[in-house]
């Protein structure tokens, strides 16, 4: 019986190595467990997007992939990777630099093989589904750390209050696309009057949007919830229905305003950084964006084609900070904090061409009314409005967001594009 039970598994094991529907589902798995594991942890995402990665090769239709690489939306990604290995050639920083900026890039070209997969998997919406659990659980665990700070894996700071792992900016952009994302099933299920599952949605939506008043926020975050907020009242809401969720929304904040000492403390900042940056040269969070932001500017108009090289912005910023304009006490930072300019100084007018292609077509991607347009949606305005004030697409956490978001909800459209396309050409 022991011998051919063995036999037994043994030929199942063959016969799931040699199935593609085995490979698909395991690739998906991987998936799945790479979006879990974003809100927690960076080298489980790692580990887990390269078994994704490897788990696609042994079925991949190497020239319907490469077709589908000549897709601008594919193709953009691509090239940025591709500006940044060449800009490694008239850069005038160390090859280590040089090499490690073209790190960030990287990710995008997982893209591409994401839009590939979900255009052919049933199972885009797990991931979807697993990324709002995981930031439930995550949401629960930043009330815990807020009572109980002992229970953070960060060394305690009164700024991460409630961060269990990562930093504030990190779960304020995970926060803030759940809640804003759930409006749209939320809307699909009043207009069936699915009352109960609707109002369970709304109660996660607000746990998100709770723990971000009275726990910790971003200011970028602050900045960008009302952008996002307008996109999907333009895009699914009559006027009438705008004007009473506007009233509820504001009468809801001014009661958050009050309520959340929280919450006034991280929008003073905005006024008392810039004032103190102004008046008294005091290098704030935001006086050091705006001098980033003045220096890069500069370095653009210095090289504006092909801009200063791969790297080259570390080299940059060390000899500004040795210029008598330069604000005493403002940390020499690679990153000058905004992504078109973070592009402009490496790669000139060309990377800035090649960037705002990768946004342009991605947006594109995602016209029409569906859930997997809608996240899509989200996620591309999401990444535009936030990188005013970062380089997050280049940022590990928010620059893996993007490509997941896109790449999944990207094949959901294209896949039900074909779907609806069957029909039509046959008749």
């Amino acid at each position: 019986m022991t011998t051919l039970a063995s036999e037994t598994t043994a030929q199942m094991l063959r016969r799931r190595l040699r199935s593609p529907a085995a490979w698909s589902e395991t690739v998906d798995l991987f998936a799945i467990l790479t979006v879990a594991s974003l809100p927690w942890s960076t080298s489980l995402v790692a580990i887990f997007n390269a078994a994704f990665l490897v788990c696609m090769v042994p079925f991949l239709d190497v020239r319907a992939f490469l077709q589908s690489l000549k897709r601008p939306i594919c193709a953009a990604p691509i090239a940025l990777f591709l500006l940044a290995l060449l800009g490694t050639l008239w850069s005038d920083a160390a090859w280590g630099a040089r090499l490690y900026a073209v790190g960030p890039t990287v990710k995008l070209l997982v893209l591409p093989v994401l839009l590939y997969h979900f255009e052919r998997s049933t199972r885009g919406h797990w991931i979807y589904i697993t990324f709002l659990v995981s930031c439930a659980l995550l949401s629960v665990m930043s009330w815990l750390v807020a009572f109980y700070p002992g229970l953070s894996l960060r060394p305690y700071d009164p700024l991460e209050r409630g961060i269990f792992v990562k930093n504030y900016i990190d779960q304020s952009q995970e926060f803030t696309l759940c809640a804003i994302a759930l409006a749209y099933p939320v809307l699909q299920l009043l207009r069936e009057k699915r009352y109960w599952l609707a109002g369970l949605l709304v109660a996660l939506a607000l746990s998100f949007l709770v723990n971000m008043a009275f726990v910790v926020v971003s200011r970028t975050a602050l900045v960008t919830v009302p952008i996002m907020i307008a996109v999907f009242a333009l895009l699914h809401l009559s006027w009438r229905s705008i004007a009473i969720i506007s009233a509820v929304l504001i009468a809801g904040a001014a009661i958050a305003w009050q309520a959340s000492p929280q919450l006034r403390k991280t929008a003073d900042t905005f006024s008392r950084d810039y004032r103190l940056y102004m008046q008294e040269n005091v290098p704030t969070s935001m006086g050091e964006r705006l001098e980033y932001w003045r220096h890069s500017i500069k370095f653009f108009v210095q090289a504006p084609l092909m801009g200063h090289g791969t790297g080259s912005s570390q080299g940059l910023f060390e000899r500004a900070s040795k210029d008598p304009s330069w604000v005493q006490g403002v940390r020499v930072f690679p990153n000058p904090h905004n992504q078109t300019l973070h592009v402009a100084v490496q790669w000139g007018v060309i990377g800035v061409f090649v960037l705002y292609a990768i946004w342009i077509s991605h947006f594109l991607l995602f016209r029409g009314d569906g859930f997997a347009e809608w996240i899509g949606l989200l996620v591309v305005v999401q990444n535009v409005f936030t990188s005013l004030f970062n380089s997050h697409l280049f940022d590990f956490h928010e620059g893996w967001m993007y490509v997941i978001g896109v790449g999944v909800a990207g094949g959901m459209v294209i896949r039900a594009q074909r779907a609806s396309a069957k029909p039509e050409s046959g008749s």
